[in-house]
């Protein structure tokens, strides 16, 4: 009896893959904690999920329904990936905008599309379309040499902020250039011509914030809580929710990371950063075009996630509540410190402090600078929820 209904059950699910009956089959794009983030949320509404990822080892590959080793630009590695799946999205934008056109030729559906992720991966770029959309973003302007970073500086003033146009996070891409003797280090820091460059005013702020926004390819859209991030390094290191400002400040970072996110045509989680300055004016940053940083917390305070709402939104369906379920939230990011394995010392003592919500990312490796995982606490205060989060973050440590 049991061997009949084993073959029954093997037959049908056989037969419901063919005819895309098992359920949505979702590719993603980068294997690493912010795609196997989004899986687990796929996975929960009975979702397929495919990663494709230069290797076997990634953080979203033991969550994956099957994983695709290759290289991310490649077109035909794109193509196979989109003949197994009914919708495509990025874990990350550095995926070559070009190369992703390939899936949409295809015939499969990709989200954000090329053109967006396009837009976005070049800063330049990026700024150019908010800039035009009435964004407020810090002047700025492309250079190819030496002479124009001068002559930028005594147009803008100094400091001046040199980034590459492409491919730069958490700092890196970035130089800070105090005056016209720094143009040589700086320039030979971001690979002395050999890469696409711009320049941009220094910023001076009082407060980074950040805001998440799911716009979905129905045209609904929702916008999570403002919140303030720490940074330490070029990294960040907290999450404070909400931030602590002015109601009016809030609104404003609200509409403006709206209007940014429509300006570049974003279908599914975009993480939004703003400086806030004197005067409590506010300037926009950058645009990641993928579920963010800033927005881990929605796991456990908010109805519904940045990550299961990135799945709503690509998949068509009714977008969730952003509403928090507590008055406050912090967000701890665990950094690691040095070269060594992967695996969390200190789990259980951490796993001790009331309110500590552990995430771990499941990383082969550590490496300084590399998050390795985060510590999110709701609670009734910011004061609250920041002090049980910090508390149990400092249990945790990675390598040897």
């Amino acid at each position: 009896m049991f061997e009949t209904y084993d073959n029954e059950i093997r037959q049908f699910a056989d037969g419901a893959k063919r005819s895309s009956m098992s359920g949505p089959r979702l590719g993603i794009i980068g294997g690493g904690q912010l795609a196997r983030m989004t899986a687990m949320s796929a996975l929960q509404m009975g979702c397929d999920v495919l990663v494709l990822e230069r290797n076997n080892y990634s953080p979203a590959a033991n969550l994956a329904t099957h994983s695709i080793v290759g290289n991310w630009d490649d077109p035909e590695a794109l193509v196979k990936l989109a003949s197994q799946v009914d919708v495509v999205t990025l874990e990350n934008e550095f995926v070559d905008a070009n190369a992703l056109a390939a899936i949409e030729e295809a015939g499969c559906p990709l989200y954000p599309t090329s053109r967006s992720i396009g837009i976005v991966q070049d800063k330049f770029i990026q700024k150019s379309e908010l800039a035009k959309a009435g964004v407020v973003v810090p002047r700025f302007a492309a250079v190819k040499n030496k002479e124009e970073i001068r002559e930028l500086g005594a147009r803008f003033g100094w400091p001046l902020v040199l980034k590459t146009r492409r491919n730069g996070y958490d700092g890196k891409g970035n130089a800070t250039i105090r005056n016209v003797d720094e143009i040589e280090s700086g320039w030979q820091k971001l690979g002395a011509g050999t890469r696409e460059l711009f320049a941009e005013e220094w910023c001076p702020f009082v407060k980074e914030l950040a805001v998440i926004v799911t716009r979905s390819v129905t045209g609904e859209t929702v916008v999570y809580p403002v919140v303030e991030t720490v940074q330490h390094d070029h990294i960040c290191h907290r999450v404070l929710v909400p931030a602590p400002v002015d109601e009016t400040v809030a609104q404003r970072a609200t509409d403006l990371a709206l209007q940014a996110v429509i300006a570049v045509g974003g279908i599914g989680s975009f993480g939004v950063e703003l400086f806030l300055k004197d005067g409590n004016e506010l300037v926009l940053n950058e645009l990641a075009p993928r579920v963010h940083n800033s927005g881990h917390y929605t796991i456990e305070a908010c109805r519904c996630s940045q990550f299961e709402n990135h799945v709503r939104a690509v998949l068509g369906w009714p977008l969730g509540s952003p509403e928090m379920v507590m008055p406050a939230a912090a967000m701890v990011n665990l950094i690691g410190t040095s070269k060594g394995p992967g695996r969390p010392l200190g789990i259980e003592k951490a796993l001790a402090v009331p309110g500590a919500h552990v995430h771990i990312y499941g990383k082969v490796m550590s490496g300084a600078g590399r998050k390795m995982g985060h510590i999110t606490s709701i609670g009734r205060t910011l004061d609250e929820a920041r002090t049980q989060a910090e508390l149990a973050a400092r249990e945790i440590r990675f390598g040897n």
